[in-house]
């Protein structure tokens, strides 16, 4: 019996194992998975009262806005900023059209 699981040994342990092949193809299917980037880019960052400077950031970005403090907006501030956030309804109106059609002219031509 010692021979035999010795011969599964060899055979497993030779087996060939299953390689992902990488090429041009994978690279335009996917994306660079990875957690950071090697290198830092230029990028612009927006400051809440709308000053920029420029930074150099881990992720290739163009711009990066920070957000508005509400706590530090008045209450007319925040109020307006809300409502800018808030989804705008558009209203339909439709115009009435005045039908002064009379059907007693027409009654004449129906009873032929």
């Amino acid at each position: 019996m010692i021979p035999r699981v010795q011969t599964l040994l060899r055979i497993t342990e030779t087996a060939p194992f299953l390689e992902r092949k990488f090429n041009c193809w994978s690279a335009a299917i996917t994306k660079k998975h990875r957690a950071t980037y090697l290198r830092t880019y230029p990028v612009s960052l927006v400051f809440a009262n709308g000053s920029t400077i420029n930074i150099q950031y881990h992720e290739p970005r163009r711009i990066i806005k920070l957000p508005v403090d509400l706590s530090l907006l008045t209450d007319a501030e925040r109020k307006a900023k809300i409502e800018s956030r808030k989804q705008k309804t558009k209203i339909k109106i439709q115009e009435e059209i005045e039908d002064d059609f009379d059907e007693d002219k027409y009654i004449k031509l129906s009873n032929r």
